[in-house]
């Protein structure tokens, strides 16, 4: 609770905290019994401000009429107002008569620097500014190496994390909050059309999602209760729904890394060592903030400056083929189309796609990184840059660039029944379990009884698995003994 005499409202900021549970600033705002002015700023104006993708757009503008609907229950009216972050919220604050702004902590460079220019304007206009801990477990600007310095690898990271982390327990929701008498001036959400029109490519994600705090808490109960059990090994299975599926939730923070960790204290229907592999997950995530924090530009340059010398190749064909899920192999075109149709893709696709980009159409890992930032549903601008330079081999604790997925064993190996690539690739779903993640090598008349055409029907491979993998080691080979 922070002490105060002023009876004049505060502003509690929503950004990438769009809940009322666990929320340390509108909670520390609602102790004070004073009134309370919640608004939403959309920032695409400030310096450095990347907008987010469409797929974020269509969750964003449902998280946001959600969380409307909520604070209205406790009380107040979320203000919606578009425009430069600082600017907005010294005009809000200003019109409303708010003596204090407070937020959580935003940690990706860009938000930072939004909000250091933020809190200097409020300042300069007397408004008392206070942030509390963000959407972490850690804060990145504390947890350094014996030296003194950032980590660079995962696992001393995690032990580390793990020997200092006591995890506070969640904050509760407020019962009420109580409204400020001022009509403040708010857009209307549905006029920032943030929502798609022609065409309407969205009714995959309204079939699969349910965005919101409600909908991140029942999606977090069904993963304890039912698919949780066994997510040790299931995991990786990408026919099976054995994944949280929590992601998009905590990358809108309708859900906090705090209640997530506590209630895996009543696992449900998981095991010790299936908690214990999910909290790494959960560790990872916090990784990859750590490697954004200390390197803010790590979607745009290679966390391993070797790598700038890379011979990357330009092929908008075979990028776009890729983007469409028109590759060839049955495992990468399922997962590129479950991106385009759930605005999500299953964890172990996504290190096949990107493995797929990069090594065998020899394509800059940037390209894979921008159309995941568009398309995902989960789009998270740490983990999405550090995830695709860790496959390239260019990031942190990498995977060795010669670490080269071999399509057709990832698909056979983690959907040995089909059951990934028949939902997602209907053309070739009535070929037998044998010859599915190879039709180009199944018998003629398999493929007739299929009503199967190569190169008509359903595409050959782009490349050849064993050409593509000589080509990529040749290109490494050439940065890592370049000739004297």
């Amino acid at each position: 609770m922070i002490e105060t005499e002023s009876h004049a409202p505060i502003m509690v900021l929503f950004r990438n905290d769009l809940r009322v549970s666990d929320n340390l600033a509108l909670c520390a705002a609602a102790a004070t019994g004073r009134p309370i002015i919640p608004a939403f700023i959309l920032d695409e104006k400030s310096e450095q401000a990347r907008p987010v993708g469409g797929a974020r757009r269509w969750w964003l503008h449902h998280s946001l009429a959600a969380l409307a609907d909520d604070l209205e229950r406790l009380g107040p009216r979320l203000i919606f107002r578009s425009g430069k972050m600082a600017e907005v919220a010294v005009s809000i604050a200003v019109e409303a008569g708010a003596g204090d702004v407070y937020w959580n902590r935003r940690y990706e460079p860009a938000g930072m620097a939004a909000d250091a220019k933020m809190a200097t304007a409020l300042q300069e206009n007397d408004i008392a500014v206070e942030s509390f801990s963000g959407h972490l477990l850690h804060e990145p600007s504390r947890l350094k190496t014996g030296s003194g310095r950032p980590y660079r690898v995962f696992t001393p990271f995690w032990r580390t994390l793990l020997e200092s982390l006591h995890p506070r327990p969640p904050a509760d929701r407020p019962k009420q909050l109580n409204p400020c008498d001022m009509d403040v001036a708010s857009d209307r959400l549905e006029d920032w059309e943030l929502l798609p029109k022609t065409p309407d490519w969205a009714s995959g994600l309204r079939e699969t999602w349910k965005p919101g705090e409600a909908g991140a808490h029942e999606r977090l109960a069904a993963f304890l209760e039912e698919t949780g059990d066994g997510y040790h090994t299931r995991r990786d299975l990408m026919g099976e729904t054995g994944t949280s599926a929590l992601s998009p939730h905590l990358a809108h923070g309708e859900i906090t890394p705090f209640q997530i960790w506590h209630a895996l204290e009543d696992p449900g229907s998981m095991s010790g060592e299936d908690v214990q592999t999910f909290r790494r997950e959960l560790g990872w995530r916090e990784f990859c903030w750590h490697l954004l924090f200390h390197n803010p530009k790590l979607a745009t340059e290679n966390f391993n400056r070797d790598f700038d010398a890379f011979p990357w190749r330009k092929d908008a064909l075979a990028l776009r083929r890729w983007r469409r899920g028109e590759t060839g192999y049955p495992v990468v075109d399922a997962a590129m189309r479950e991106l385009w149709q759930t605005g999500w893709m299953h964890n172990r696709a996504r290190m096949v796609v990107a493995s797929f980009l990069i090594k065998h159409l020899g394509i800059h890992w940037r390209e894979g990184e921008e159309w995941f930032w568009e398309t995902l549903v989960d789009a998270d601008p740490a983990a999405n840059a550090a995830n695709w330079q860790w496959v390239a081999g260019s990031g942190a604790d990498a995977a060795p660039f010669f670490r080269i997925f071999n399509p057709v064993l990832q698909g056979e190996k983690f959907d040995p029944k089909g059951r990934y690539v028949r939902q997602y690739v209907p053309e070739i779903s009535t070929l037998d379990d044998k010859n599915l993640h190879t039709p180009w090598r199944a018998p003629k008349e398999a493929m007739e009884t299929a009503g199967i055409e190569l190169g008509k029907t359903y595409p050959r491979p782009m490349v050849d698995h064993k050409t593509a993998r000589e080509r990529a080691l040749d290109a490494y080979r050439s940065v890592k003994n370049p000739p004297s």
